[in-house]
């Protein structure tokens, strides 16, 4: 007899192509070990009908041994056989469909993974690795050991036991120093994460104060931007804005003077110097040359007189000088070169033989330009004499000397220009012929 899947068969028994005998090799019948899958059907079914008689209270009698019906050969399913239900006393009903063979249980095979609750936690890994098997007491004490693991190598695992879960991992809690965010916002490419302690938090909030040199030389960068901008003001101030209220002053000074020339003011006609308050207009200087034109006022206060845009006369104390009418003297004035209307900035610029004219309510007094002193101290008050030193004049006469302050947009030294009178025109007869053209 040879062996096939652990069995013993005849010799002789024909084989059905897969290993096993065909049927028909016992006339007709299967081979006996054909009939194991049939016993289990049949011992199914016998089960079965017992449980039945139990149910209604009946004495289920003994199966009654059948021999298997042929097996036929290969070819269509045959439908099952039909085993008839034990006899139980009372008339039996149309039999019920066997229950469908479980056919896993004839093999072995892997246990089932265990069904997973969507609502529980996923069990967390230990130490890094495979997550914990068993129930929450499994995971919580896996939880736990490696919340001890951790805190030995980051000082997490007391969070880590509070929480019930293991310290996050070194590489995802980015460090001030590794370039990460550390719980201090979102930076390019890495997420942000709650520091890991309270030192580092402590840390961290360090880190976003500003030190006090930050501070310090903020606030030194600001307070320069701000003197910047009020120096600039200043300079817009003092350069332009001067000019145009000194000009507006002049030019009102002026028109105020020929209004009263030519309404016969009887207060102007007084050749005393004295009957002119300080501040006072009382004549009117042409430099046809410079095309200026600007008030003479009397005194050279500095606020009442040449702020104004005005030319002051040297008329107080020992700066005392002569009025244009005299005789005899020098008619001395001076006036800004730079600044509120700057009216002598470009006097060094006459040459001799250049025309200076004062017009007062009934005259217009015409002088030479003689000579120019371009710089000297303040204090040398000898240039405003009668004859004035340094300007090449010997001899007593009718003299005029303009002063104004040196180098330009400074007041460290005194230009000084003479000029000798040359014509006196009374203005019944009209302008002199450089005022005309």
């Amino acid at each position: 007899m040879a062996q096939a899947g652990g069995e013993r068969r005849p010799e002789g028994a024909a084989d059905d192509g897969y290993g096993g005998p065909s049927a028909g090799s016992y006339g007709g019948r299967p081979a006996p070990w054909d009939l194991e899958g049939e016993e289990a059907v049949r011992r199914t079914h016998t089960a079965f009908g017992a449980g039945r008689a139990a149910a209604s209270g009946a004495t289920a009698e003994p199966p009654t041994a059948r021999i298997p019906a042929p097996v036929p050969a290969p070819g269509p399913a045959p439908a099952p056989a039909t085993v008839p239900a034990p006899a139980t006393g009372r008339t039996a009903g149309p039999e019920p469909a066997p229950p469908p063979v479980d056919e896993e249980t004839v093999a072995l095979r892997l246990p089932a993974a265990p069904a997973v609750d969507p609502a529980e936690p996923a069990a967390p890994a230990v130490d890094g690795g495979t997550p914990a098997a068993g129930g929450r007491a499994a995971r919580r004490r896996a939880a736990q050991s490696g919340g001890r693991h951790g805190s030995s190598r980051h000082g997490g695992g007391r969070r880590a036991r509070r929480t019930g879960g293991a310290a996050p991992p070194p590489d995802t809690a980015a460090s001030p120093a590794a370039g990460g965010t550390g719980g201090a916002g979102p930076g390019p490419g890495s997420a942000t994460t709650a520091p890991r302690s309270r030192l580092e938090a402590r840390r961290l909030e360090r880190a976003r104060k500003d030190s006090p040199g930050i501070i310090a030389s903020r606030f030194l960068g600001e307070t320069f931007i701000t003197l910047g901008v009020l120096m600039l003001l200043f300079v817009t101030y003092q350069l332009w804005w001067t000019n145009v209220l000194a000009g507006q002053q002049a030019g009102g000074t002026a028109s105020n003077l020929q209004k009263q020339w030519d309404e016969g003011d009887e207060k102007v006609d007084k050749r005393d110097p004295g009957a002119f308050s300080p501040g006072e207009g009382f004549a009117i200087m042409y430099i046809p040359k410079l095309d200026v034109k600007v008030p003479i006022a009397e005194g050279i206060d500095k606020h009442k007189v040449l702020d104004r845009g005005l030319a002051g006369h040297y008329a107080e104390g020992k700066l005392k000088t002569a009025m244009p009418w005299d005789e005899t003297g020098n008619f001395a004035v001076a006036g800004h070169r730079n600044t509120h209307g700057e009216p002598f900035r470009y006097i060094n610029k006459l040459k001799p033989g250049d025309e200076i004219i004062v017009e007062t309510r009934d005259t217009f007094y015409i002088y030479a330009m003689a000579s120019i002193l371009p710089q000297t101290p303040p204090s040398n008050i000898s240039v405003i004499e009668p004859v004035p030193k340094q300007s090449g004049f010997t001899e007593p006469g009718r003299y005029v000397t303009l002063t104004t302050c040196t180098p330009e947009f400074t007041s460290t030294y005194r230009m000084i220009v003479w000029g000798k009178m040359v014509d006196e025109r009374p203005r019944s007869e009209g302008k002199p012929d450089a005022l005309v053209g």
